[in-house]
């Protein structure tokens, strides 16, 4: 597991206006919590595109470890952005720390935790992260409807 696998990459282009899904500022873990739940009921409830659950749970999931990773080691204010652009779900995370880029863990027992980035790396289909206007943005983009190759 090597940290070439979070490039720096520009954060992909924004959908239309309407293709934003969901926003959200979390200065806790545990408001990451509530917002992802509110997140999954919105997208499971008829939300502009109907997801596979498998898409759905990977989605969720990303948004956590992304989300409690900048809560956790990047600088206030956290904000989550997920967007619809072409089948794909794109979470944005950002936070006030441009300068400190997404570092993966390597050699840690799996048992010890931090893990989260190799786990997104695993579940996206494009990832990376990006400086600009005084932020870092980490983002991921995961597929609405499972791959069917």
């Amino acid at each position: 597991m090597h940290d070439e696998i979070w490039s720096h990459r520009p954060t992909p282009a924004a959908g239309p206006a309407g293709a934003v899904l969901w926003q959200c500022a979390p200065a806790t873990t545990s408001e990451l919590t509530d917002s992802r739940a509110r997140l999954r009921g919105r997208l499971a409830d008829g939300g502009p595109a109907a997801p596979a659950e498998e898409c759905l749970d990977q989605l969720l999931l990303a948004f956590e470890e992304l989300g409690s990773n900048a809560l956790r080691h990047g600088s206030p204010p956290v904000e989550i952005t997920v967007t619809l652009s072409s089948g794909t779900w794109v979470l944005d995370v950002s936070d006030g720390a441009p300068g400190r880029q997404p570092t993966p863990a390597v050699d840690r027992d799996p048992a010890a935790g931090g893990l989260g980035l190799h786990l997104v790396a695993r579940l996206a289909v494009a990832h990376g992260w990006d400086s600009h206007d005084g932020r870092k943005h980490v983002w991921a983009c995961i597929d609405v409807v499972p791959d069917a190759g």
